[in-house]
């Protein structure tokens, strides 16, 4: 059950500030209170809640508020509840009516949070605080919508609701810049022998447990023999192709034997598996298969390869850099406009080529624009003939070399101008991923579930978003109040 404010939420000089303190209005976290359409987002927020009984939820904004504290401090699920009671502008951005030295949920709810506020929902919330500001920055909008108007205060039909018409052609302009990158996740760094180890112990807890609960006598599993084999490997310092194989070997015959225990348990004993059992049982059951597999043909490939046991959605992603050839987690790819809003455009733990990333995020910039960018700005990736003959036929130019081999007649001054901008301008996604990983958690990821991993990454990019718009209203603050001082001192009319 949810419970939505139809009245206009607290603003600051409704906050019940204790006697003898005085908050700052201009504080950061009051301005970022400030860029988001709390009212708007509240609306959407309760449809998922449509049952009328129960517990009634926490608000939208105490959500939220909470999990972009975390985002930008990184702290823990505990130390967030703590940082909150103590500081009264995070009490403020959270929507509580007022200071109070109280937490204001347990630590546990965030995760419940997170679950909540699913990727989708969060890339809506990204959209509509991007949307609340450009409306703001730009009045001009609201009297061409004034102008539109039927007389009776409604809008015509293509323009209610920011439904453009889709016959309606409009010049291109702006700019769209592309990039991929890969969202680490915190797990230990996977090695053949190490999953084997760990899959090896849980099979034979599973058994142990699973007979002590039917009161069956323990199969022979001979642990302590199994644990020595991997000590021999794990302890060894100089690790040749054949030590590693003859280990690995012998992991697989150990887990190979209890699996044969389990499904006899299962098939003529009548044992029954409790959820998480069940669906431990088959990810290790997967594990031992692809193990298999690559021990037998002698190679490290195998499709949708797990890497790790409590987190198997994580697959092993490609990136060629010198620093991490190979790096753990989710794929993005993230767009930047002429604003430097972020958004992303297409997340998966699955390997993908991003290149087939690039007419979507067009189409969706003219969605939402109404007209295509003028140049997109791309790695060299992205410039594979099917993507250089859509932005062609939109006229659309797309930044990088041309296919094929370099002409013979060197390119004018004016192209290597364009090209050289495009390059600089095209820095601006880079700065954006070192950013959101260096600040806002997305160099490495600490959830554990795959949806809460999913949400914790848009997470980063809309505190990303909100950052970036309250320090351009704290720099145009700033600029007011020196011009102010620069015309009183010299006088200016």
């Amino acid at each position: 059950m949810y419970k939505f404010k139809r009245e206009k939420q607290i603003s600051f000089t409704d906050f019940n500030q204790p006697l003898g303190m005085q908050m700052n209005p201009d504080n950061r976290w009051v301005k970022k209170a400030a860029m988001i359409p709390w009212d708007t987002i509240e609306a959407e927020y309760a449809k998922l809640f449509p049952s009328h009984t129960g517990m009634p939820a926490k608000p939208l904004r105490m959500a939220l508020g909470s999990l972009l504290i975390q985002k930008q401090y990184h702290y823990p699920d505990e130390e967030v509840v703590e940082q909150i009671r103590e500081n009264p502008y995070y009490q403020y951005f959270i929507g509580l009516p007022g200071c109070e030295d109280k937490i204001p949920f347990v630590p546990s709810l965030l995760v419940e949070f997170r679950k909540r506020l699913s990727e989708e929902v969060l890339n809506e919330i990204n959209e509509m605080i991007i949307e609340y500001n450009t409306q703001k920055d730009d009045p001009v909008d609201q009297d061409d919508d004034d102008d539109h108007s039927n007389g009776s205060g409604e809008q015509e039909p293509n323009e209610q609701q920011g439904v453009r018409n889709p016959t309606e052609t409009a010049a291109n302009s702006g700019t769209l810049i592309l990039d991929a990158t890969c969202a680490p996740q915190n797990i230990k760094y996977p090695q053949d022998i190490e999953l084997l180890n760990e899959a090896r112990e849980k099979l034979e807890d599973m058994i142990c447990r699973v007979s002590d609960e039917y009161g069956f006598y323990r199969p022979r599993m001979y642990r302590k023999k199994a644990r020595k084999d991997y000590l021999a490997l794990a302890k060894c310092r100089k690790r040749g192709s054949k030590k590693i194989r003859k280990a690995i070997k012998k992991q697989l015959q150990y887990i190979r034997r209890d699996l044969g225990y389990i499904a006899n348990l299962l098939e003529n004993n009548g044992v029954v598996l409790s959820g998480s059992d069940a669906h431990l049982l088959d990810i290790l059951e997967t594990i031992y298969s692809q193990q298999q597999y690559m021990f037998v043909s002698n190679t490290h490939h195998v499709e949708n390869r797990i890497v790790s046991i409590s987190q198997p959605y994580i697959r092993p992603i490609v990136r060629g850099k010198a620093k991490s050839p190979v790096e753990f987690g989710a794929k993005l790819d993230l767009s930047v406009d002429e604003t430097g809003m972020c958004r992303i455009e297409k997340l998966s733990f699955d390997t993908y080529n991003e290149s087939t990333v690039l007419k979507t995020a067009i189409e969706n910039y003219r969605e939402r624009t109404g007209h295509y960018p003028e140049r997109v700005l791309v790695d060299q990736i992205y410039r594979n003939r099917d993507n250089i003959a859509f932005c062609n036929g939109h006229g659309i130019r797309l930044s990088g070399k041309r296919l094929g081999r370099p002409k013979k007649d060197a390119d004018s001054k004016a192209e290597k101008k364009i090209a050289y901008q495009d390059n600089t301008d095209r820095i601006e996604v880079e700065r954006k991923f070192n950013l959101a990983k260096r600040k806002f958690g997305l160099g490495l990821l600490l959830t554990k579930r795959e949806d809460t991993t999913r949400a914790s990454i848009v997470l980063s990019i809309i505190a990303m978003n909100i950052d970036r718009l309250a320090a351009m209203l704290l720099r145009f603050i700033q600029f007011l109040l020196n011009f102010t001082i620069s015309c009183g001192l010299f006088g200016c009319s």
